[in-house]
């Protein structure tokens, strides 16, 4: 039997208990050429509330009553005639949240899960890596001594965006909130400043520690940071729109920036960035990255949480900030 978690009806704002329902359904024959993979992981990201509106995206929403989108890792357990794979690979791609998923192995992956944990294939080597890897590098094209400001900086996008660029060596500012994650930033990451946006003025914050301005800006969260951030802005900064995390459970129109003069008076950029662009080049990144992380020079955090009929309560922690580093669900039974 196959526990799935189903998506019923497009939230308005926060999802609620109508969004998904818990099921449970037969698992079917495979036909010919099909593998039959079990799930161990889902990957929880931001991304999924976009997912869920019936709007013109870089992606197709959600269909009601589909299995709910996510990345996902496990292992091939049946094969029906695959050449391509066999029983016991170790498999990611995008498998919704369920325990089992069926597929003819187009657009899945073989990763080897005694290099690394099976949650890091779809964290710091999976889409969150790629995302901060192209987007720091490609997008905000970094240089040796630019100041480069992260908010969401200790997710699982943004912890990885800092860390690259001190690889890089750059100077950099981590907006979180609380303390507990600034701190985490600064001691376990090496970020040179964080801003707690909880407790400080974001303005204030930005003129104390950014006092000669910035030059790259990676923005994961959107609204008033990303207004903030536009003030600050050096000459031909870069501005890399990765996502707007306080926005999209708004019910009202989309808190934008008022000051994006400042990107016409600095002669600066603003470039949104979508990871699937790159796909082609996702094996050089995950090399590149994971020779730093043999050298030390990059640290993985995986925010683990167990078991399908958890999934809303996991999901909210995306939105409550209750979590650090990359949150995964765990949904293979033990």
């Amino acid at each position: 039997m196959n526990k799935q978690i189903i998506f019923k009806e497009r939230p308005v704002g926060v999802p609620n208990e109508n969004t998904w329902s818990l099921e449970v359904s037969d698992i079917p024959e495979l036909n010919n050429g099909e593998l039959l993979i079990e799930h161990h992981y889902v990957s929880l990201d931001p991304a999924m509330r976009g997912w869920m509106n019936d709007t013109k995206s870089y992606i197709h929403p959600v269909a009601i009553d589909d299995v709910m989108r996510s990345g996902s890792i496990g292992k091939v357990i049946k094969v029906n005639n695959n050449p391509n794979f066999k029983v016991g690979d170790c498999v990611t791609g995008w498998g919704g949240v369920q325990q089992y998923a069926i597929t003819n192995g187009d657009n899945w992956y073989k990763v080897d899960d005694s290099l690394a944990p099976m949650p890091m294939y779809i964290g710091t080597l999976g889409m969150p890596g790629m995302t901060a890897y192209f987007g720091i590098l490609e997008v905000g094209k970094i240089k040796e001594g630019d100041i480069v400001l992260v908010s969401g900086a200790a997710g699982a996008v943004g912890s990885v965006v800092g860390q690259i660029a001190k690889i890089k060596g750059c100077k950099v500012i981590g907006i979180a909130g609380g303390k507990d994650k600034c701190e985490y930033l600064l001691n376990e990451l090496g970020f040179d400043e964080a801003i707690d946006y909880k407790s400080e003025n974001i303005y204030s914050a930005l003129k104390q520690k950014c006092l000669k301005g910035i030059d790259v800006y990676f923005d994961n969260v959107g609204g008033k940071i990303l207004d903030a951030a536009l003030s600050k802005l050096r000459m031909r900064a870069r501005v890399v729109i990765c996502g707007a995390i306080s926005q999209y459970n708004n019910t009202t129109k989309i808190d934008g920036p008022s000051n994006y003069l400042s990107l016409l008076v600095n002669r600066a950029s603003m470039q949104g960035m979508v990871v699937m662009d790159y796909a082609k080049d996702y094996g050089k990144a995950a090399h590149q990255m994971a020779i730093w992380m043999k050298e030390g020079k990059l640290k993985s955090k995986e925010d683990i949480y167990t078991g399908i009929e958890n999934f809303k309560e996991t999901y909210e922690r995306l939105f409550n900030g209750d979590k650090k580093g990359k949150l995964v669900l765990k949904v293979k039974e033990d």
